[in-house]
């Protein structure tokens, strides 16, 4: 009777464990600000908000410490060698060389700043209706650019090109350093960005994600219309959209396809800004900073580049599982993968992975929260080589 009974605590301690990592979960120190920018800087993660300045946390957002910039809403950051930047809301910009333990008020004093991007040595400014600043000399003096009088929405850069969202304008395109600005074919506001390879992505107000390929020179509507996007996030093909009150939307096969990853997210609730830190996803919220381990919900993650010697399928971990579970299995050549998930009944209820892999040993994580406890089959097939095994949930 005790082996059962310890048996049943320790099955009940795995799942509650899982449950866990499988959904946003929000740490102490940063719990109820109204986070609006995040940036990795020194291995450290910092949260600007409003009217709460800068938080720092050392520890993948376990806890956050409040730096001596307090009492201040900070919109955005930036960095170039050791100088953390910081733009604020009436302030201007300051900058950091010690990790956050002071800030000092750069000469740009007196304008709020929305976004900053930098090139090299240089870093651009982009304000609320004084256009864009440029400092070419990390920060210590600045230069309206032929932007002015304009509100600046986002900034970001391209192959040394700039782009800059302008509110009820689109986006706008310079090829030298912001002498000079071409306003692209965008059709909405830009609220953020983000970028993969060549590829820009742009978030719009309540018009969804945009995509370029030719460098701004056309867009095309790839998602979420009707969504306003307020932030951006891109890691190699996976693409992350933080929405107004819809939560986070993501993108495994750049930009093609979407779905919602919101589980243990409030809501409704509005995401600010997305950083990819660690194997960790974090998202800024009005409801402070929520944290999600990357592996579970972005597909296949390569374990291993060295060339296995033959195919082969691993028996899931855990198993039993609730919701979640890890599944492995390696290929020495590339290969055109699928794995699919079927009940007992033979019908087919999921499909975990649909994708050319190079050779190598691969790990994907599968999440079950759609479907209901009961044995299942997830049936392998990379080239001609073929496996199944049997997995089994319990919720």
């Amino acid at each position: 009777m005790k082996k059962k009974s310890l048996l049943f605590f320790l099955l009940c301690f795995l799942f509650s464990n899982i449950s866990v990592y499988a959904q946003w979960v929000k740490y102490a120190g940063l719990s109820s600000e109204d986070v609006r920018s995040l940036i990795t800087f020194e291995n450290n993660i910092y949260a600007g908000t409003i009217d709460k300045g800068i938080y720092v946390s050392s520890d993948n957002g376990n806890n956050w410490i409040k730096t001596s910039l307090n009492n201040i809403t900070v919109w955005t950051f930036s960095a170039i060698g050791n100088t953390l930047y910081a733009g604020t809301d009436g302030s201007g910009v300051f900058q950091s060389t010690n990790n956050g333990s002071s800030w000092t008020q750069t000469s740009l004093n007196n304008k709020s700043v929305l976004c900053l991007a930098t090139i090299g040595d240089n870093i651009f400014a982009g304000t609320v209706f004084n256009g864009i600043y440029l400092s070419t000399n990390k920060g210590t003096s600045w230069t309206q650019t032929s932007i002015n009088n304009k509100q600046v929405l986002a900034i970001t850069t391209l192959d040394n090109n700039l782009y800059a969202g302008i509110a009820q304008e689109g986006i706008y395109k310079s090829t030298n350093m912001g002498t000079n600005w071409i306003k692209t074919s965008f059709p909405g506001d830009a609220w953020s960005f983000a970028k993969t390879d060549t590829i820009l992505f742009a978030g719009t107000f309540y018009g969804g994600v945009y995509l370029t390929t030719n460098r701004g020179t056309s867009w095309s509507v790839v998602a979420l219309n009707g969504i306003t996007v307020y932030s951006l996030a891109a890691s190699e093909n996976n693409i992350f959209a933080g929405t107004y009150q819809s939560g986070i939307y993501l993108s495994e096969n750049r930009g093609t396809n979407w779905h919602e990853i919101n589980q243990g997210l409030p809501v409704g609730i509005t995401v600010k800004s997305i950083q990819i830190k660690d194997g960790f996803v974090f998202a800024g919220t009005e409801q402070g900073v929520w944290r999600r381990l990357m592996s579970e919900i972005t597909g296949v993650e390569i374990l291993s580049s060295d060339v296995p010697i033959n195919f082969f399928l691993y028996q899931n971990y855990p198993n039993p599982f609730n919701p979640s579970t890890t599944i492995n299995f390696s290929i020495p050549q590339p290969s055109f993968v699928y794995i699919k998930v079927y009940n007992v009944l033979g019908n087919e209820v999921a499909e975990i992975v649909k994708e050319n892999k190079s050779a190598g040993n691969y790990s994907v994580v599968f999440n079950a929260n759609n479907l209901s406890s009961g044995i299942y089959f997830y049936h392998f097939q990379a080239g001609n080589f073929i496996d199944s095994k049997k997995f089994v949930l319990i919720k």
